[in-house]
């Protein structure tokens, strides 16, 4: 007889790092007066300090921006509901950090514990030149700029790792009080001496899928390096070259993308326009955008935001509400019912769940139905990005304390 096979290997991609929860954060980082408050401002429409000096945000700020999402508006149209509850992301101003952040410099430490603490990192880079906004690092420089930042976050996760090694090594003893002690210590071990070459050799964290097993992503999310978060790069530039799309910094900045960052995303936007676009009554700033045949990044910056700390949504829909419920990509259905209410998740029955462009392009529940495409899901199912879901559910028994 064949000796039975062990469990499969789990498949590890980008989703596999980071808080497998709903409640994610996506943090605006980058050098003093690069324009994050400004770009902060327009996103959320709060009037926060965004002054001519550097570290004018110490404290973060966060609020919560609506995910724009044409699903959710036909979802709105179809049913004109009482209640209507967009999916939303959370973004928190960070103040700048500075060339030696990692050693304290400019109020470092408090700002890194403020990146370690959100999911994912928008970094805003200066594209721009104005005699009027001074730089920190006296001239205009997005490569530098980027390059500083990098090191920086590089520095503070060499520095932590470095620490749990030493607290490893201070263990050994009692770690080999029992072999399954020994056998999770050598594990850690492994990952920590493994993962501290990788950044030693100049490399991000997420850059490194390929090469962390499932083993090594169980300690690395414990671990929240501040180099596993995903990226997105905000070029801030002149409305004029936004307008011509074109910039002497773009070629530069997209190479060490390439090069460094594995081929992240970079948006270029321009933070002047969207600012003025903020004080414009929505008819004229719709008129000047179509005037000066420009469109605002802004929704793109979002949309690519939420999906970079790898949130999805599903949503329920019906005459009293449309509502899309944001779930960390990889729920299963009981999951995703418990986002709605902790109930769901324990009486959980199934999903009968439709796909969204099933729906829309049958046009009704009871076409989608007709055509067998309204399906019941159990247990292992995985929810999809955009799913209409109804959750059958039966509580009977007290919860658990």
């Amino acid at each position: 007889m064949a000796p039975k096979k062990g469990p499969a290997e789990p498949e590890i991609g980008p989703w596999s790092l980071g808080r497998f929860t709903t409640a994610l954060k996506v943090g605006l980082v980058g050098l003093p007066n690069v324009g994050k408050s400004t770009l902060y401002n327009t996103m959320t429409k709060c009037s926060i300090p965004a002054e001519n000096f550097p570290f004018c945000t110490i404290n973060p700020n966060s609020t919560r921006v609506h995910v724009p999402d044409e699903r959710f508006d036909w979802l709105v149209e179809k049913h004109k509901p009482k209640s209507e509850v967009q999916p939303y992301l959370e973004v928190v101003d960070i103040a700048g950090l500075v060339k030696g952040a990692s050693a304290g410099e400019g109020l470092g430490n408090a700002f890194l514990s403020h990146i370690k603490a959100v999911d994912g990192i928008i970094h805003v880079m200066r594209a721009f030149d104005d005699a009027d906004i001074v730089h920190v690092e006296e001239s205009v420089d997005p490569v530098r700029d980027i390059t500083i930042i990098t090191d920086e976050l590089k520095k503070k996760d060499i520095e932590f790792l470095d620490g749990i090694h030493s607290n490893l090594m201070k263990g050994k003893q009692k770690a080999n009080s029992t072999p399954l002690a020994k056998k999770e210590w050598e594990q850690e071990v492994a990952t920590v001496e493994k993962v501290l070459k990788w950044l030693n050799d100049g490399n991000e964290v997420r850059n490194g899928m390929a090469h962390w097993d499932s083993k090594d992503v169980h300690h690395l999310n414990d671990y929240m390096l501040l180099t596993a978060k995903p990226v997105i790069y905000a070029v801030n530039m002149s409305e004029a070259d936004y307008k011509r799309k074109k910039n002497k910094y773009l070629v530069k900045i997209h190479q060490w993308i390439q090069a460094q960052a594995g081929g992240g995303i970079m948006i270029p936007y321009s933070g002047a326009l969207e600012s003025k676009l903020q004080d414009m009554p929505d008819d004229e700033a719709e008129k000047y955008l179509k005037e000066q045949e420009l469109t605002s990044a802004l929704p793109k910056i979002i949309k690519t935001g939420f999906n970079a700390v790898h949130l999805i949504y599903f949503f329920t829909a019906g005459p009293d509400e449309v509502r899309g419920w944001c779930i960390r990509k990889g729920f299963k259905a009981p999951q995703a019912a418990g986002v709605i209410h902790t109930d769901f998740e324990r009486g959980f029955i199934c999903a009968e769940v439709m796909g969204f462009e099933d729906l829309r392009s049958l046009g009704s529940e009871a076409a989608t139905k007709a055509a067998g495409k309204y399906r019941q899901e159990g247990k292992e199912y995985v929810v999809q990005d955009g799913d209409v879901i109804f959750f059958k559910f039966n509580v009977t028994a007290p919860k658990k304390k």
